[in-house]
């Protein structure tokens, strides 16, 4: 599957929405600056009131199995954010297409690119590529992009690589009696 650089952006950022502690305005512009989203003002309240109902709705899309009720929340999400599509070549980056209207607030800016991102991935039948942790006591958000569809574990350095030391562990014990 090919995925061009803006809808990877795209993803990771709802990714990276997905898994974060939203409790402060201050962590909202740390996601703004960390995913280099331009032309937004200052965040306040209602910001990030706005941008957790949209991680709510991604949140949504991405524990769904049915891919009908995944079409119809980023149906409804795309049409509420007022999607606007435009090419655009700003901030050093090449042609690419901005899918919210200019002036959009984050959360119609987060809701529009991330919905189309989302669709995108629908459309090409690969929603089950949005996946969940499995590892106890994580169930973070992450898009499995490998080839074979084979990712089970948000990093593999840390959750799955944890859960692999411990069934080692687990069988050494069992052979040590």
């Amino acid at each position: 599957m090919l995925i061009n650089h803006d809808t990877r952006c795209t993803l990771d950022g709802i990714v990276d929405l997905l898994n974060m502690d939203l409790d402060a305005p201050d962590a909202l512009e740390g996601f703004v600056e960390r995913h280099d989203i331009s032309n937004v003002g200052p965040l306040g309240e209602s910001d990030l009131a706005a941008v957790r109902s949209i991680r709510q709705r991604f949140a949504q899309v991405f524990d769904t199995e049915d891919t009908r009720a995944a079409a119809e929340l980023l149906n409804a999400l795309v049409a509420e954010a007022g999607t606007t599509p435009r090419l655009t070549d700003h901030d050093g980056y090449d042609w690419h297409v901005h899918y919210f209207a200019p002036g959009a607030s984050l959360a119609e800016h987060l809701a529009a690119d991330g919905g189309m991102a989302l669709a995108f991935l629908l459309v090409e039948g690969e929603l089950e590529r949005l996946r969940r942790c499995e590892a106890p006591d994580c169930g973070r958000a992450f898009v499995d992009l490998s080839r074979n569809r084979s990712r089970r574990y948000c990093d593999g350095r840390t959750c799955g690589n944890r859960l692999h030391v411990a069934a080692y562990r687990a069988r050494r014990r069992g052979t040590a009696d």
